[in-house]
């Protein structure tokens, strides 16, 4: 806080003005003490009126007496408070200090009826049904997601959970871990974490909403579906539909193949993951909604920042983890899913700017409304009205391309109503790195020359390691390994081989860095 030419100057939001104490409607105050301590503390300054110009207090320490009395009368419970004057220039003011409290709610109390407020923005409002559920969690120092149910674990299954962590951690399942993970408590009983995760799972909120729609906005939908599975279950279903409704490029250089994607495949995972594990369980009659345009990939849902901020006026890279959920959070931890020291906001934006057809202005954004959190993944292949030709694309990525052949046939097919896959891509990427050569050859030689002087392929598996990195930057050599099906030791030989010809580097520490593809050598030394 700071005072210039007679004005207070606030460091923070959180904050109120006063230009003097109203003793006869005392709630106009007393809410935000509530909402303060409901949230992450604040304070009210008496003697400045709402330009915040000090205009001081007739008698400060009466109505500090008056403030300290209210406190006690009319909240429950009593928050800690500080009551510090301020003397500047012959006024007096004062602080009002209330500290973020850690016995939520704090409820302001008048004719039997309690009320509890939170912080929203410059505003004190009233708690509604589920914020007044996390306030009550929170002073228990519980998560929704923690609490024991009356279900019997012994009457469900959890096939799927055990069968993923096989496959992603290449470990043996053990039941034993149910209750570790928080899922089944010590007497047998489901939590509600446990709830989301076994095989037939019934929490109705447990849903994803997913619209492939027709253009830029929200008109006509292409397709449309809503699953309601478990946690594990409603992650493959998410990242299918979002698979089966974007694109890819793909472009030949001289002896391998490039991909270009729409997006980062590891980037939208991580975004539909953050929304599973940190979205508000409590909210009803909320799901997580995915919506593909053509230009962009949104997902929402319910449940805003724990602290009360807006995450567009954060810095994401200063963002402190802080877990809604942290008992489903661990899961995914367990299952590889996401890291412990959760660092989602940042890993998206840094997968999608690995992408070799990257371009600045569209990193992942993010925004938070009252209720809702909202996650956009930018089209890399969209220019402002329409697709980018793939060779545009390409020359953008290389700008020596000429020198190698390009698809000259690259198109997208136009989503049709009785359409089986949907999309095509530029290039088939589901097929060989020496059939993709024998298509782009038969449509370039004319354009580009003579192709007999071109380099050797590098082969099938040092394709399958680039495609795996442009995938997903982050990968390590032991998943690529057990991706392809051959042994570390094997992927290591092909990683330094492209490193040599200057095909693939790395940045950062061999656990924790990225991958990344040099598309024009020339330019990198």
């Amino acid at each position: 806080m700071q005072i210039h030419n007679n004005t207070l100057i606030a460091e923070c939001s959180a904050y109120d003005f006063k230009e003097m104490l109203e003793r006869k409607k005392v709630k106009s105050w007393l809410k935000s003490v509530s909402a303060f301590a409901n949230t992450d503390g604040g304070s009210l300054f008496y003697g400045v009126n709402d330009d915040g110009v000090i205009v001081g207090l007739e008698n400060p320490q009466a109505d500090a007496d008056f403030i300290s009395e209210m406190i006690k009368a009319r909240l429950d419970p009593v928050p800690e408070v500080q009551l510090i004057p301020i003397e500047h220039e012959g006024h007096t003011l004062l602080e009002v200090k209330v500290k973020a409290g850690t016995l939520t709610p704090y409820y302001y109390y008048q004719d039997g009826t309690r009320t509890a407020y939170i912080r929203i923005g410059n505003e004190s409002v009233e708690c509604n049904s589920q914020q007044l559920l996390s306030l009550v969690l929170k002073g228990t120092h519980m998560t929704w997601d923690s609490l024991p149910t009356q279900v019997d674990a012994s009457k469900h299954s959890f096939i799927i959970l055990a069968n993923t962590f096989r496959e992603q951690t290449h470990q043996e399942w053990n039941d034993k871990y149910l209750e570790s993970f928080g899922l089944v408590t010590p007497d047998g009983k489901l939590t509600n974490a446990g709830l989301l995760f076994v095989d037939n799972c019934t929490v109705f909120q447990s849903r994803i909403f997913c619209t492939r729609w027709t253009g830029l906005y929200k008109d006509d939908a292409i397709s449309s579906v809503e699953h309601r599975a478990n946690l594990v279950l409603l992650l493959k279903y998410g990242m299918d539909f979002i698979k089966n409704y974007t694109m890819s490029g793909w472009v030949k250089m001289p002896n391998y193949r490039l991909n270009l994607p729409d997006y980062s495949d590891r980037a939208i995972f991580e975004g539909l993951v953050n929304h599973l594990i940190h979205r508000d369980y409590t909210v009803m009659g909320g799901e997580v909604h995915i919506d593909i345009y053509d230009d962009r990939v949104e997902l929402v849902s319910p449940g805003a920042m724990l602290d009360g901020t807006q995450i567009q006026d954060r810095d994401i890279y200063k963002v402190p983890s802080m877990r809604r959920n942290p008992v489903i959070a661990d899961v995914f931890t367990q299952l590889d899913y996401m890291e412990k020291r959760g660092s989602g906001l940042r890993k998206m934006r840094e997968l999608t700017e690995k992408l070799p057809n990257f371009l600045q202005g569209k990193e992942p954004q993010y925004q938070t409304e009252a209720t809702s959190f909202y996650t956009t993944f930018y089209n890399l292949n969209w220019g402002e009205n329409e697709r980018i030709p793939v060779e545009e694309v390409a020359n953008r990525v290389n700008s020596t391309l000429e020198k190698y052949p390009v698809n000259e046939e690259s198109s997208v097919e136009k989503f049709g109503e009785n359409s089986k896959s949907s999309v095509k891509t530029f290039g088939d990427t589901q097929e060989s790195s020496e059939k993709g050569s024998e298509i782009m050859q038969k449509g370039s030689e004319k354009k580009f020359g003579d192709l007999k002087n071109k380099s050797k392929s590098i082969g099938k598996t040092a394709q399958k390691i680039i495609d795996f990195v442009i995938s997903d930057p982050s990968m390590s050599a032991e998943a690529m390994a057990y991706k392809i099906g051959i042994s570390s030791r094997a992927v290591e030989k092909h990683i330094s081989k492209l490193r040599s010809m200057g095909i693939l580097s790395r940045e950062g520490a061999d656990h924790g860095g990225y991958w990344r593809i040099i598309v024009n050598p020339q330019t990198e030394q």
